[in-house]
């Protein structure tokens, strides 16, 4: 959005008709004086919600409906609640904050139709493009020592969490100061939906993935990060397109990353039956992050003291490994063993998901996020998601002899239960709701597919047809396809859409000559990013709850820019 779209929405919403009491109207009373029972909720609303800067923005943001002093007095009384009561009643106190938020009206993208325009990039233009966005990569990790992720908050919130989702999250979380972030950000969020200020904070945007626009972006480092940054600097060096420099700077920044996956973010956890695992944690302790001094303050503030390890970044982190010819012990335990703890069997262990936000799909089968570290933490309580399935899926196969999966039952039961979950998805359609997903896009599963389906079609035959008798896997190619080809690409994109598009397409077979309206709107695009990197940062993956946390970066998308490209160039390779 430009300057003049900003400056004029700002206007309208510091000069709005007050209808009602704001935000602060109705908090102040009760958490912005000296802080008595739990500190944290008071701290929590002082630091994120009461800063000078969104004070001025939300001033005039009123509600109508709290002009009726029963149900301020209401609000408040839930406030004081939240704050003063040792085991709070999460489901009462949260209720009168679930109402407000199901009076807001919130959509996801919908892009207009685009035309098709059947005229593709010449061979030498992408091969550039390749080029340029591994020399953004290559630059910017020489510059910071890693390379960079950003986090976001869009405090206007995810269009699928209503009031519902609130209690499922405040009776589900198990962290104290999570409950409180959430509580009195989806509180914030309804002051800011139903007012002016919903233009300033919400602008619109191209495509689906949201551009991360926010002023304030956290930098950090995970290992869930690095595994996608190894896998695009892979796919450079394989395009047979770097110089040797580049591959020696590429191989030395690969072989770091594989290091700070599989050494620096391991940690040792305990499975259903009490054996020990290594498995690889979200954020690595300090200062490994790489959180500015003032951010980590911050982090602590806002609820977010502790992070557990979780089955995504673990699976990635592996699979990352295993590609870059990794050989650490730790490649060599059989991971499905631990994951089928964390699978979920109809009528046995469906309260594992205690955060069932995606409840409109059946979880039989599929492997649930978070893990309880050794002190039996779990702050986020647990929740399911599809496309992390994905990930358990196409690390199995990477290691699918290393860890005996065809000749221990066991092991390929999980797998097969796991293609069961996948195989359900597809059928009913409920892969391309967003509502079905808890941290990624429909777009982004489709990705992840294409590349959990080229991992399935490198094993030998006789491989694929133990793992896959029925031939579940073409069925979802064809309906992930159909999506791809007949929702992604018939509407407007921006270059991350078009980026995803392009490694479902190449990897599930498409016809090339499919590729050319991502391939021109990558080619389009190209600096975008300004001073920042080739590309705008996007949407890459998010957070529900507290409110919608958006991660990405320019870095991220010059990475999956960079793996779309490579993945189609091979394709028209073959023809």
């Amino acid at each position: 959005m430009s300057f003049h779209y900003f400056a004029g929405a700002a206007c309208r919403a510091l000069t709005a008709r007050k209808d009602g009491p704001s935000l602060y109207d109705v908090c102040d009373p009760v958490l912005a004086g000296p802080a008595g029972g739990d500190p944290h909720l008071a701290k929590f609303y002082k630091t994120a919600l009461g800063n000078p800067a969104l004070r001025v923005l939300l001033r005039r943001a009123g509600l109508t409906e709290l002009r009726d002093a029963a149900k301020l007095t209401r609000l408040r009384e839930a406030l004081t609640r939240a704050r003063d009561d040792a085991e709070p009643d999460w489901a009462a106190v949260g209720q009168p904050v679930a109402d407000l938020v199901d009076t807001i009206a919130l959509d996801h993208p919908k892009p207009p139709p685009a035309l098709f325009v059947s005229t593709m990039p010449s061979l030498p233009q992408i091969d550039g493009v390749i080029r340029d966005c591994a020399q953004h990569l290559l630059g910017s990790y020489r510059r910071n020592g890693f390379l960079p992720t950003y986090a976001a908050f869009n405090l206007i919130g995810d269009p699928d969490f209503r009031g519902r989702e609130l209690i499922m999250a405040l009776t589900g979380l198990n962290a104290r100061g999570y409950k409180n972030s959430s509580l009195l950000f989806n509180l914030a969020r309804v002051f800011i939906a139903r007012s002016p200020a919903a233009a300033v904070v919400n602008p619109p945007w191209k495509g689906i993935a949201e551009p991360m626009w926010e002023p304030v972006q956290i930098r950090h480092r995970s290992a869930y990060y690095d595994a996608f940054f190894i896998e695009a600097l892979l796919s450079f060096v394989e395009t047979g397109l770097a110089s040797p420099a580049d591959a020696t700077a590429a191989k030395r920044a690969i072989a770091d990353m594989v290091d700070f996956c599989v050494n620096i973010s391991r940690e040792q956890v305990a499975g259903i039956d009490g054996a020990r695992f290594n498995v690889i944690t979200a954020l690595a302790p300090a200062p490994h992050p790489r959180f500015s001094r003032f951010f980590a303050q911050i982090k602590q503030d806002l609820g977010f003291g502790v992070y557990v390890p979780d089955c995504d970044t673990t699976a990635c982190s592996i699979s990352a490994a295993t590609q870059a010819g990794c050989t650490d012990p730790i490649l060599d335990q059989p991971l499905l063993d631990f994951y089928a703890g964390y699978q979920v069997h109809a009528g046995v262990n469906e309260p594992r998901v205690t955060v069932p936000l995606n409840d409109n799909i059946d979880y039989e089968g599929g492997v649930a996020t978070w893990i309880d570290n050794l002190r039996g933490e779990r702050p986020y309580g647990n929740d399911l998601d599809p496309t992390l399935n994905l990930d358990i899926l196409e690390v199995s196969f990477r290691n699918l002899a290393r860890w005996k999966i065809l000749e221990t039952p066991a092991r390929l039961a999980t797998v097969h239960r796991i293609i069961g979950f996948q195989k359900r998805l597809a059928a009913s359609g409920a892969f391309s709701n967003p509502r079905s997903h808890i941290y990624y896009l429909p777009e982004l599963y489709s990705a992840y597919f294409g590349r959990c389906y080229a991992a399935f079609l490198a094993l030998p035959l006789a491989a694929q047809a133990a793992i896959d008798p029925d031939g579940d896997f073409d069925f979802i190619r064809h309906r992930v396809l159909s999506y791809v080809k007949g929702e992604l690409m018939t509407a407007e994109m921006n270059v991350f859409d078009a980026a995803l598009a392009l490694i479902a397409l190449g990897h599930l077979g498409a016809d090339p000559r499919a590729f050319a309206p991502a391939l021109n709107v990558i080619v389009a695009s190209l600096g975008e990013g300004g001073r920042r990197g080739l590309f705008r940062a996007y949407e890459w993956n998010k957070m529900k709850t507290p409110t919608r946390i958006l991660v990405g970066g320019p870095e991220v998308t010059s990475a999956f820019v960079l793996m779309g490209l490579a993945v189609a160039r091979r394709a028209m390779a073959r023809g």
